[in-house]
Parts: structure tokens; C-alpha cells; sequence
């Protein structure tokens, strides 16, 4: 049976990503999708759903997850600039959150932290869309968290760009730099659909992080 899916966000570029492919994928049925942009509220979809996907603001995700888990509808989130501590303590339904969703993104951030372990500094550089909120970018801080904290952090926004960052390393006469480029929101969509068909089976919640589920 077609896992049950609803949208908080569906009709910005991201929403708009996920309910496509939600709609292609075999073994997933897309019921709703909520924004005010569409006129529909996040509570008339929930009743539908299994999994909600959250892509919208850092200053809505967390009340949508809690509204979402209050249902018994488990919640997967790619909107970052939040604290997911804020979802700890929730019962009901899991919680996942990812940074970044494209699995080189995620390979990405493995590298940088294994590389950090033996390189005297580093430095990150991201560079979103000039339509991002949050800087740094979650994809940023949480590649800093897992090199041990303490990393510089440049934030770019321009148009043109959709999601990149550099992690640049430096020692004695030497440099490593480990980039990772998204050219198209599509290679955020295998991450997202693993999280959604993932997501029930958490043995706890909140887990963030692709690399968990990888």
C-alpha cells in the first residue's frame, strides 16, 4: 500500500520539487499540499497523510511538525535556520530533519569531518540562491559541527546559484578543498523520498542527519 503524503510549502520551488516527485514514486500517493499560497491550511491536508514534508520557514516548521505530530502524522523537514532541539520531547509520530538532502552533499560533510581530523585549519564557504533566509545555511553549520566546531563560516547569496559549498582545508604548504554542487533541486529528491519512506521506522526522534538513514 502507497504511503500517504502531504506538503507544508508545496507551492514554492522546493514543495513544488517534492510533490512531483512524491507523485512519480510508485509506492507513494501525494494528498495535499498546504500553503498559503494555494488558500489551503496545513490542517485541512493532515488528515489524509501519513508523512508530512516540511520545505517552508524557519519561523513555521517547528509549529507545523508540532500540529503534524499532534495528528499522528510523522514529519520530514528540509527547512533549516531552526534550532531541531526545539522538536525534542514530541510524541506521537517521528521527526526527521536533514540539512541537505542531496547524497553528495551529505558525503560531502563525511569527508570535511574526517579530513578536519588532520589538517591544521579550515574555512567554509556556501553559496545558496539570493531567495534563502537563512544564513549560514544549516548544510553549513552542521558540516562545521561535525569538524569539531569553531569553523569560519561565508555566506553568499546570489541569483543564479542553487545550492554549493566549498570546505577548504590548509596546513603546512598545502591545501584540500572539497566542494559539493547542487545544479538542480532534483538531487535533493532520492533524499527526501528515503527520508519519507523511512521516517515511521525511526527507533527515536528527533534524528537528524541523510547519514543516519544511509
Amino acid at each position: 500500500m502507497a504511503i500517504r503524503v502531504a506538503v507544508a510549502g508545496a507551492a514554492g520551488r522546493m514543495g513544488q520539487t517534492v510533490c512531483a516527485a512524491v507523485a512519480a514514486a510508485a509506492d507513494l500517493e501525494l494528498t495535499g499540499r498546504a500553503d498559503p499560497a494555494l488558500g489551503t491550511s496545513l490542517a485541512e491536508v493532515l488528515g489524509g497523510a501519513e508523512v508530512m514534508v516540511d520545505f517552508t520557514m524557519p519561523a513555521t516548521a517547528v509549529a507545523n511538525a508540532r500540529q503534524a505530530v499532534a495528528a499522528g502524522v510523522h514529519v520530514v523537514i528540509g527547512t533549516t535556520g531552526f534550532d531541531p532541539d526545539e522538536l525534542r520531547g514530541l510524541t506521537g509520530a517521528n521527526v526527521f530533519v536533514a540539512p541537505n538532502f542531496a547524497i553528495g552533499a551529505v558525503l560531502m560533510m563525511q569527508f570535511a569531518a574526517e579530513a578536519a581530523r588532520h589538517m591544521a585549519a579550515a574555512e567554509i564557504i556556501e553559496l545558496h540562491h539570493d531567495g534563502k533566509l537563512d544564513r549560514p545555511s544549516g548544510t553549513a553549520a552542521r558540516t562545521a559541527e561535525l569538524m569539531g566546531g569553531g569553523v569560519p563560516i561565508h555566506s553568499v547569496r546570489l541569483p543564479g546559484l542553487v545550492a554549493h559549498q566549498e570546505v577548504i582545508l590548509g596546513d603546512i604548504g598545502q591545501t584540500l578543498t572539497i566542494r559539493h554542487d547542487s545544479i538542480d533541486r532534483q538531487s535533493f529528491m532520492p533524499g527526501v523520498l528515503l527520508a519519507v519512506r523511512r521516517v515511521a521506522e525511526l527507533p527515536e526522534s528527533p534524528v537528524v542527519g541523510l547519514e543516519r538513514l544511509l
